[in-house]
């Protein structure tokens, strides 16, 4: 659960890093918040590999969270567009990201069987 908490911060603090390097253009004082958002998002996603999540299920979800999350907010706060086909790709993003996740526990859970049987065997 501490590993899934911790990508979730991750994320928002990348999320709010991005929104704010766009709000910076006008407010320039709003870099500071956009370089601490980037370190605060990367330290986070290197605790995240500390706790054991995998890196390339860590990674895709990190990424593809933040791209579609951003897209979502931008459109809220700054009136970016956000067209149908633009819903597509978010959707077809966090559709990749699900097989990773997906493909990820079918690997562990086929190491783990795979461990038992060697330890059953004399």
């Amino acid at each position: 659960m501490r590993k899934w908490l911790l990508l979730t911060a991750a994320i928002l603090l990348e999320v709010t890093a991005a929104l704010s390097l766009r709000g910076a253009l006008d407010h320039p004082a709003l870099y500071i918040l956009v370089l601490v958002g980037y370190v605060g998002a990367f330290a986070g996603l290197a605790m995240v590999l500390r706790a054991g999540l995998a890196l390339g299920v860590a990674y895709g979800i990190w990424g593809a969270s933040g791209v579609a999350l951003t897209a979502v907010m931008a459109t809220a706060l700054f009136g970016d567009p956000l067209t149908a086909i633009m819903g597509v790709g978010i959707a077809l993003v966090v559709a990749g990201v699900l097989c990773v996740e997906l493909g990820s526990q079918a690997a562990l859970a086929a190491r783990a069987r795979s461990h038992e049987k060697e330890g059953a065997t004399p």
